[in-house]
């Protein structure tokens, strides 16, 4: 009968690990406070055309802005989730996410290429697009902007409401 040896990690092994963990921690550079590094600049809210769906027009809330980097570092992977509310509703309605740098990164004092993010959901509704705005039953909407910078948790860093005006494409 042939023995055999279990090779159990020892504090070099976990340690190696540790050290490899922190180094890809260390990638994205030490946590910021997104709310108070970035500034959202040049805000636009409204309705977008979404063209026809089932022969109905729709109209989707839209959110553009672009993002200021105030820190003293280059933000690595930086994305952004929009969620899109019913001002009556605590619920959310609808969203939208978008990777607005990756690994170039967006420099110390540099802004952000415009960024729109639309929701998924709307409305849609067989009269013309600019009427949709105007009947009663439609609802307005807010957009509440959230932020990630590589590994670290979803920061709020601003909250808008969608103006009730048309964009189209």
């Amino acid at each position: 009968m042939r023995s055999s040896r279990v090779r159990v990690a020892g504090p070099s092994a976990i340690s190696v690990a540790l050290v490899l963990a922190s180094g890809l921690v260390a990638c994205n550079g030490p946590a910021l406070d997104l709310a108070k590094q970035l500034t959202v600049e040049d805000v636009s809210t409204g309705w977008f055309d979404a063209g026809l769906v089932n022969g109905q027009n729709k109209l989707v809330p839209t959110l553009s802005f672009r993002l200021k980097n105030t820190s003293d570092q280059t933000l690595r992977t930086l994305q952004v989730n929009v969620l899109f509310f019913r001002v009556s509703e605590d619920n959310e309605w609808g969203s939208g996410f978008k990777t607005v740098v990756g690994s170039a990164g967006l420099a110390p004092g540099a802004t952000s290429e415009p960024q729109t993010v639309a929701s998924q959901l709307g409305y849609t509704g067989s009269e013309p697009r600019q009427q949709m705005l105007q009947n009663p039953q439609f609802v307005d909407t807010k957009a509440r902007l959230f932020a990630k910078y590589g590994s670290q948790q979803w920061t709020r860093i601003g909250e808008y409401p969608v103006t009730r005006r048309l964009i189209t494409p």
